[in-house]
């Protein structure tokens, strides 16, 4: 029989395991210290468990983080980390640091089944979700890689699930993940500094604001709903008036909840002033701020980046119009870790990648 993997469960799931093998639960408490806190995968090592206790852990479960394949450290300190999973894919994790903080972008599945055309990840197909160990896993991994300041606070600040995959696709793991970066017996993260990325799969919005508690991002990339199923096949789906009705039902005022626009800047596809007039027009009323996102390209792709004045002069209008716009400032581009970049290795489940290849040749022939 398998043993069970403690590293992803929060404390009422672990308050649950050692009900199950006739321990009090308080037990959790000091297991989610160990093993997030203190990083520690030995039982053994766990001195206020009693002998007795720790050998039925061993008998019975493991902490097993996931292994890491290879790491790249970019000239702008920006590291990413190819993480091996058991099954043979790989994933991606980067981390980003500035000044006064640490963003760690985590990933949610084994590549995507979105197929957004301006992500890398989409255009590598899908294989699997990623278990809840394996997201949580990547935090570990990051502290465990990273240790702290010379005043003993942890590097990783912040966390942004905008890495391989669609998180609301894998909502019950990414939710026990983002429980466990958020609990003070795991890594204490404040909800304003944890932010889920969605294309917009509406119910599960829904369903986030009544289980978790953390900042929302939408990956939006165009003001109508001809462009945007372009490029996120989802908004056939649930198109952009369903979104931001659901994106309004989200934001409490009482809890301050977060919401954040995400905007790709496509030269001669969405960076029009026409453009600019229509998503002022379609977030007035909603409490945001929109990120532009200078696009990064990757192999194969048939985009490139808006120029720099297009960029800024798109954000000035916004500005104008009295919105909050910022530009992203573009992170680890030399090794490839950069916003839409991310592939990992994807045994694609989909066909997705035979399916390109065949297009592309029989357009080549025609």
């Amino acid at each position: 029989m398998p043993r069970t993997n403690l590293l992803g469960l929060d404390l009422n799931s672990l308050e649950e395991f050692f009900a199950e093998i006739g321990e009090k639960p308080f037990r959790a408490r000091q297991l989610l210290q160990w093993i997030h806190q203190y990083r520690v995968v030995d039982f053994a090592e766990m001195t206020n468990l009693s002998k007795a206790l720790r050998q039925k852990l061993e008998e019975t479960a493991e902490v097993k983080p996931p292994e890491v394949l290879h790491e790249y450290i970019s000239k702008d300190d920006t590291r990413k980390w190819i993480i091996k999973l058991s099954c043979g894919n790989s994933i991606e994790t980067v981390y980003i640091p500035e000044k006064g903080r640490g963003t760690l972008c985590v990933s949610s599945q084994v590549g995507c089944a979105l197929a957004c055309t301006f992500c890398s990840t989409g255009q590598q197909g899908f294989n699997r979700n990623l278990t809840a160990s394996e997201i949580i896993g990547q935090v570990w991994l990051a502290n465990e890689y990273l240790g702290k300041d010379p005043k003993g606070n942890r590097l990783v600040t912040n966390v942004v699930m905008m890495g391989m995959g669609e998180p609301l696709a894998n909502y019950n793991n990414v939710v026990m993940a983002m429980k466990l970066m958020r609990d003070d017996l795991g890594y204490g993260i404040s909800w304003r500094r944890v932010t889920l990325s969605t294309s917009g799969m509406v119910p599960m919005i829904d369903k986030l604001r009544e289980d978790c508690h953390v900042s929302l991002a939408i990956s939006l990339h165009a003001a109508n709903d001809k462009l945007r199923s372009e490029i996120i096949p989802l908004n056939d789906k649930y198109p952009i008036k369903e979104l931001l009705e659901a994106c309004k039902r989200y934001v409490d005022v009482e809890q301050r909840r977060h919401i954040t626009i995400e905007y790709v800047m496509l030269d001669g596809i969405n960076d029009s002033i026409q453009d600019g007039k229509d998503l002022i027009r379609i977030l007035q009323g909603l409490p945001t701020k929109i990120n532009l996102i200078p696009f990064n390209p990757f192999p194969g792709t048939d985009y490139i980046c808006s120029p720099k004045p297009v960029i800024k002069r798109f954000q000035q209008q916004l500005i104008d119009a009295g919105l909050v716009a910022t530009i992203r400032k573009t992170r680890g581009d030399d090794i490839i870790a950069a916003c839409g970049q991310l592939a990992g290795e994807v045994q694609d489940k989909t066909r997705r990648t035979q399916r390109l290849a065949e297009a592309k040749q029989v357009t080549f022939q025609c």
